[in-house]
């Protein structure tokens, strides 16, 4: 299983131009949190935020795929939780250093009951949320997304073979917040609660 993931695929206020490709990164499979298991705050990682994204499933075989045909690689999204290093991170990107450690640590990858394409109109048109102990901390739609589904997958064909059961991370808006020990997360796809976990 691979986890693709993509960076500021979202507007970025202070940024006044975006990239004209999408920033591809993957997380270790061992990155993967699911079922409602807790997420353990890493140590000696400094602060740890959490982003809320929008998460599909591939399902087939694909090498190089047009993008006009990319719907057929996929067959159910959820809501995620990309969980970053935050100090780590910024000090890896101004040296120029992979983002391994800051992005795919254990447990980074957090995601939520699958909800089958079938029961989706359009990937597009989807609003995302994240609540904290209650509070909605970070909401997204995926019509704000700068490269959308379909382009993504078609994109990252043409370098990694995609199989069936690989993960793509489409992306968090740039408000991410800190998480701590003992918060409650959930997770929302539209109004549907699809996500639900602790922090230790």
């Amino acid at each position: 299983m691979k986890l693709f993931a993509i960076a500021d695929n979202y507007p970025m206020p202070e940024k006044a131009t975006s990239h004209p490709h999408p920033i591809v990164f993957t997380k270790a499979d061992s990155a993967l949190l699911k079922g409602g298991r807790p997420f353990f705050l890493p140590d000696e990682l400094g602060r740890i935020d959490a982003g809320v994204c929008l998460v599909v499933r591939l399902n087939r075989l694909g090498k190089s795929i047009p993008e006009r045909f990319a719907h057929r690689y996929y067959d159910a999204v959820t809501c995620g939780v990309d969980f970053t290093a935050v100090e780590l991170l910024k000090q890896y990107r101004q040296q120029g250093l992979p983002w391994e450690l800051c992005k795919g640590f254990d447990g980074a990858a957090a995601i939520g009951e699958w909800v089958p394409i079938t029961e989706i109109e359009n990937v597009n048109d989807l609003k995302l949320r994240l609540d904290i102990n209650g509070h909605t901390v970070q909401q997204a739609h995926t019509a704000q997304m700068l490269h959308h589904v379909d382009s993504l997958v078609a994109y990252i064909s043409r370098y990694f073979t995609i199989r069936t059961g690989d993960l793509l991370f489409t992306g968090s808006p740039s408000d991410t917040g800190p998480v701590s020990i003992n918060d409650h997360i959930d997770g929302y796809l539209n109004d549907r609660k699809v996500m639900s976990f602790n922090v230790k």
